[in-house]
C-alpha cells in the first residue's frame, strides 16, 4: 500500500480529508514532533476504527509535514506513490490519482 493509500484509507474511515482530520488532532493535543504514537492510535482506533498502520502515517505528516522520501516515487511495486507530497485534501480532488 502506498502512503497516499494510507491516507486515502484515512479518509474513507473518518470521512474526513487528512488536513480536517490534522486540524481535530490537533485540537486534542496531538502537534508536532512530540507526538507519541500509543496516545494517537488509541484515539483514532476509538473514534474512527483507523488501526495502527493508518494511525503512523498520520503519525508521519503531524511530525514531518506532507513531504516523504522520493524512495518509491515512480516505482512499480505495492509502496509506490506519484509524488514525493502527500495530498491532504481529499482523495477525489487528488491530481495525482
Amino acid at each position: 500500500m502506498s502512503f497516499q493509500a494510507y491516507l486515502d484509507t484515512i479518509e474513507d474511515k473518518t470521512g474526513l480529508t487528512p488536513r480536517a482530520l490534522l486540524e481535530v488532532a490537533r485540537e486534542r493535543g496531538f502537534a508536532g514532533p512530540e507526538t507519541k504514537i500509543a496516545p494517537l492510535a488509541a484515539w483514532l482506533k476509538e473514534d474512527y476504527g483507523v488501526g495502527r498502520g493508518h494511525a503512523m502515517a498520520l503519525l508521519h505528516v503531524i511530525k514531518n509535514g506532507a513531504g516523504i522520501s522520493d524512495k518509491h516515487v515512480g516505482s512499480t511495486g505495492t509502496h509506490r506513490d506519484a509524488s514525493t507530497t502527500l495530498w491532504l485534501d481529499g482523495k477525489a480532488t487528488n491530481p495525482n490519482s
